[in-house]
């Protein structure tokens, strides 16, 4: 990921070398809603899903402005508890991927309308270990699948998408079932909505935020739900 001590001669030059290569944000489209989903439970007004798809920074934003989305947590998934610590994730040997849990209510927003916007707009799902300008296992692209009913509904949109050709090439997208989520550091939540004028949001994740508006405009909220507004309620 991005580093937090970018010296300030070098911030032009980051930023030039982050606008030099296409964003997925400019090429994002509104790829086909899943052919099955799950049913929405009549009693649960609460369910949660985990999603990787590079710096969890913008995966995070994007969910936030979801209707029906009562929260977005970055984190990290697929590793240890004692190696859930950002500077450790970072060495890419942790088995961690940044990682964001969502918790939502089903009546409103599906678990398959969450896959799709997660493969929308929230990053290129066609990325092998990297997002970007991000490289390294840390930033692949995994559902993290709560239980078996979600990762048949994950596992079967993917063999839909690639059999449709949505993406002119195979997903890189996996799933990974009975993976423990762990909460980042609290420097890392909200960063999209507190630093929206830090080169790598402005490039990277705010065209997100647009996209999701542009292309779903049913589910967009204009006031996101913060984990700050959270824990303080």
């Amino acid at each position: 990921m991005k580093s937090f001590a970018i010296a300030a001669g070098s911030l032009a030059a980051a930023a030039f070398a982050w606008h030099a290569a296409p964003s997925f944000a400019e090429t994002t489209r509104r790829v086909p809603a899943p052919s099955v989903d799950l049913a929405a439970p009549a009693d649960a007004t609460t369910a949660t899903a985990v999603f990787a798809g590079g710096c969890f920074w913008g995966v995070q934003g994007v969910f936030q402005r979801v209707d029906g989305v009562s929260n977005a947590l970055s984190g990290y998934a697929g590793g240890e508890a004692r190696t859930a610590r950002y500077d450790e994730v970072g060495s890419g040997r942790t088995g961690h991927a940044e990682a964001v849990r969502i918790s939502y209510d089903p009546r409103k927003v599906s678990y398959g309308k969450l896959l799709q916007i997660y493969f929308s707009v929230a990053h290129d799902p066609t990325q092998l270990n990297r997002q970007g300008p991000d490289t390294g296992p840390q930033y692949r692209s995994t559902v993290f699948a709560e239980n078996a009913e979600q990762a048949r509904i994950a596992n079967a949109y993917i063999a839909q998408l690639n059999q449709a050709k949505t993406f002119g090439k195979p997903l890189a997208t996996t799933v990974e079932m009975s993976k423990a989520f762990y909460a980042a550091e609290d420097y890392h939540q909200d960063y999209l909505t507190l630093h929206p004028n830090q080169p790598y949001i402005a490039i990277h994740d705010l065209p997100k935020i647009d996209d999701l508006k542009k292309l779903f405009p049913e589910s967009y909220k204009a006031k996101p739900s913060l984990v700050r507004a959270t824990k303080a309620g």
